[in-house]
């Protein structure tokens, strides 16, 4: 039977351990580093309050920890919960360990200097995000935690990011690809804003096997959204949430610093079919078509389909944007030919999706639209499903010229 050890992370200083050990060892080559590994306890507790019976619920009825009545992420998607396989749970097992460095990072008083050492991370500036978007140093350092969690898994054969130009070929036997954005939102770390890790997890595609190296890192990481097997993001913010699906609707786990492992908060997530709050940049309301600014006063004045005025809630931060829909309802939105498909709008949709939510560019959905290009926009809204159809009965709610702004 697999086993696997639970980190516990500790920096003397979050730089020094970037200069002396820049990636995490693999899960069974510990003794010489920085690290320690141990057995999950018999009682686990997050800032103090003991993890109560109902976040320990598995969809089979298992998985926790008997009468102590807690669940670990490990344990959840093991053989006594979801048992998602050997393969995935030890891809699963690297992408979280590579999530808890980036949350101490985030979190560190040191992430400010990692601008003047950011060739300690081996790193290249060649990203293909936008001017407005380019890349910051932390930026580039999530990036390479991760693929460097992905190597060591042995479980990937591409990786596709938002920081690299092109697909990244790892591994010829690797079952999986992986599509990323491993830190949305970096833009606003300096203000300790809320960002956040995306991931979609697909099967290779064997039948690419005898193309050009190339050509198949490509065509793989450009598969439609619906053949997803698994997907998930990660929130550092007051706290740092995992939330993620298998296919059999949307988990979130809270990392317990005191043990170091991500424990079982929000077990089968439904996401209401009606909220209250709508998540969009409104001082670009003059740009937008008629459509979307006709729906938005409707729903403001409380005279839409639901008969309660609508509020506002924005924080320009995809990840949290989007928890916090996942939570209350309604839909975050960005109408604009903004967001990536294949690493964004796709993993989130799918996780609003198996929650009983929605994702749409406004007219279709997201799972069922074909990549064309890695790093393809489009408008992207995610949220409750009686809310987004609902807007898309309005037509022309894509917003399709940007005045006087860049994309």
């Amino acid at each position: 039977m697999l086993q696997l050890l639970s980190p516990t992370i500790s920096y003397p200083s979050p730089l020094f351990h970037l200069t002396s050990h820049p990636f995490p060892p693999k899960p069974h080559f510990c003794s010489t580093h920085r690290l320690s590994f141990y057995l999950p306890p018999k009682m686990a507790s997050f800032s103090g309050f003991l993890a109560k019976s109902q976040m320990g619920m598995t969809a089979g009825g298992g998985g926790g920890d008997g009468a102590n009545g807690f669940s670990s992420l490990m344990d959840y998607v093991g053989k006594g919960g979801l048992d998602v396989g050997d393969d995935l749970l030890v891809l699963l097992y690297h992408i979280q360990f590579a999530c808890k460095r980036i949350a101490a990072l985030v979190a560190s008083p040191f992430n400010s200097a990692l601008g003047k050492h950011s060739a300690l991370t081996g790193a290249t500036s060649g990203a293909a995000a936008s001017d407005r978007d380019k890349p910051k140093p932390l930026d580039i350092v999530a990036n390479e935690i991760i693929l460097s969690s992905l190597r060591n898994s042995g479980k990937v054969s591409v990786m596709a990011s938002e920081e690299d130009d092109a697909p990244i070929w790892i591994n010829d036997d690797g079952p999986f690809v992986v599509v990323l954005d491993p830190l949305d939102g970096s833009r606003n770390i300096d203000a300790s804003i809320p960002t956040g890790t995306i991931f979609g997890v697909y099967n290779r595609l064997k039948e690419l096997d005898n193309q050009p190296t190339e050509e198949k890192a490509l065509l793989n990481s450009l598969q439609s959204g619906t053949k997803l097997v698994a997907a998930g993001y990660v929130l550092y913010s007051s706290a740092t949430i995992l939330c993620a699906s298998f296919g059999s609707g949307t988990h979130a786990f809270t990392l317990d610093h005191s043990t170091g492992d991500f424990i079982l908060t929000h077990p089968s997530i439904r996401i209401p079919p009606r909220g209250q709050i709508y998540s969009v940049n409104d001082a670009r309301y003059f740009d937008w078509p008629e459509g979307l600014r006709q729906y938005i006063d409707t729903v403001r004045q409380g005279k839409g389909k639901f008969p309660k005025k609508y509020s506002a809630r924005y924080i320009c931060s995809l990840v949290a944007d989007f928890h916090r829909t996942v939570l209350y309802g309604r839909i975050a939105m960005n109408p604009r030919d903004h967001l990536r498909l294949v690493y964004e709008a796709n993993p989130l949709s799918y996780l609003a999706e198996q929650a009983g939510g929605k994702g749409s560019d406004g007219k279709s959905r997201i799972l069922s639209i074909q990549p064309v290009k890695l790093h393809q926009r489009l408008p992207l809204f995610l949220g409750s499903l009686e809310d987004i159809d609902e807007l898309e009965s309005y037509g022309d709610v894509q917003q399709k010229v940007n005045p006087g702004y860049e994309v």
